[in-house]
């Protein structure tokens, strides 16, 4: 029997696709439960940096995933034998690596399908991340065997590297910073061989892994597909470049304040690091096991906004987003929620903000959707590289259970009439678009639903 039209193809009950599970390694902690009441109570995870080379960053305060410490007992519920596996998988993982295959168990065990029995070739795995850069500590070795007068000594001898050097280096170095490799972790420690894909287009990433493994669902490649992102801009390489190449956010006496998306005095994005992973599943096959169903994905779109230059950035990026929402909007059809909250990007740069705002206006306009209130995860957190979406989506989720939103920190004055920011009282209405974008002009949207038999 047909569920609707979409284009000239006829999707039927099998292919809805719905959420089961969620996980994240966030700055406002690993627990869903104690995620939630941080944002709702207005708590900042913004604060000064702990145990990192400060005098090699450009600042010192973001948003750090404290209780994310890498033990493999907070990757969820893991028994004997893949505590042991974690363990042993360590030396080649990356802090993005770990912080993502630790969303992914979390999200695995959420769901209920890590004690399936089940048919390992009908899972998957989609995963999103940043270029993950080496840290310079991985060279050390090799660079002091290229110093011809002992260590640290003269000038550094590059033609010695080949037989000084490089023998120095651990040989799995590589492997510690492939993004591919949470997507290859996670299907390995959990025997997945269904389809597998990673993504490196940064922020935008998460909403098209989202997109991705839904299309891989409904055209039955797979049953059930294990989704997330994983990024950071906290890093000695990753930090420099993000200051070189964006608007960083002034330091404040108050750290908490820094991150101010959509507010008139915005002046930059945070760093921050993170994590988040859901588990998307066939509908009847989400029934059959009688899980909670914490929303249904109908509709994703993308968009390239074009070369970006100062004097279109707001242009270019403002269209890029209208497209990308009304792809989303076309494939959702009669699935299109009748009401709805806007988990922003809110990066909190001046045009990018613009942008956005002008966007949604326009959006709102074209579609009569009135003053959809405006949600901003990162005003928290600060951006989290790749993970951002990730995490954000997943706040957005837990916001539809609980029936409320939570407020935009720092939000005073916006540029633009019309735009209205959540506050914690206000519903979470009926589903949810989320943006999210990267610098580079790549934009992504996603339609979640709430979910209704």
């Amino acid at each position: 029997m047909a569920f609707w039209n979409w284009g000239r193809k006829i999707v039927d009950q099998k292919s809805r696709v719905v959420i089961t599970g969620f996980g994240l390694v966030s700055p406002l902690g690993l627990d869903i439960d104690l995620f939630w009441q941080r944002l709702v109570q207005g708590e900042s995870a913004i604060r000064p940096f702990v145990g990192l080379p400060l005098d090699a960053l450009p600042v010192s305060c973001g948003g750090q995933c404290l209780e994310f410490t890498g033990a493999a007992e907070e990757y969820g519920p893991v028994d004997g034998v893949l505590k042991r596996n974690i363990r042993k998988n360590q030396k080649v993982m990356a802090r993005e690596i770990e912080m993502g295959v630790a969303a992914a168990q979390r999200a695995i065990f959420h769901s209920g399908i890590a004690g399936l029995t089940r048919d390992p070739d009908r899972y998957g795995v989609s995963f999103a991340s940043d270029l993950i850069l080496t840290r310079p500590e991985e060279f050390i070795d090799g660079v002091r065997g290229c110093y011809p007068d002992g260590p640290v000594t003269g000038p550094v001898d590059l033609k010695r590297w080949p037989n000084d050097g490089l023998p120095k280096v651990n040989p799995l170095w590589l492997l510690k910073y492939l993004p591919n490799m949470p997507a290859s972790h996670v299907a390995i420690f959990n025997d997945f061989r269904g389809p597998n894909n990673s993504l490196t287009v940064r922020e935008a990433g998460n909403n098209l892994v989202l997109g991705e493994s839904m299309s891989v669902i409904r055209r039955g490649w797979s049953d059930c597909m294990v989704v997330g992102a994983t990024g950071s801009r906290i890093h000695p390489q990753r930090s420099v470049h993000t200051a070189l190449q964006e608007e960083l956010a002034t330091q404040r006496d108050n750290p908490a304040e820094m991150a101010r998306p959509f507010d008139r005095s915005r002046d930059g994005s945070v760093l921050g690091e993170g994590a988040g992973a859901v588990v998307l599943e066939r509908l009847d096959l989400a029934q059959e096991r009688g899980v909670k169903i914490w929303g249904e994905v109908v509709g994703t779109g993308s968009s390239m906004s074009g070369p970006i230059s100062e004097s279109n950035r707001v242009e270019r990026l403002r269209q890029g987003i209208i497209n990308a929402v009304e792809a989303a909007v076309q494939q959702a059809g009669s699935l299109l929620p009748k009401s709805f909250h806007i988990h922003a990007h809110g990066a909190g740069t001046k045009a990018g903000d613009r942008a956005e705002q002008e966007a949604i206006l326009e959006l709102s306009s074209r579609h009569n959707w009135g003053a959809v209130p405006v949600v901003a995860a990162k005003s928290y957190m600060g951006s989290l590289g790749a993970g951002s979406a990730a995490v954000e989506f997943i706040a957005s989720l837990v916001s539809l259970d609980r029936g409320h939103l939570f407020e935009v920190l720092n939000f005073r004055d916006a540029d633009l009439p019309g735009i209205r920011m959540a506050k914690k009282e206000d519903p979470s209405q009926d589903g949810f678009i989320h943006l999210s974008y990267s610098p580079q002009g790549q934009v992504s949207a996603v339609i979640v639903k709430r979910f209704a038999p």
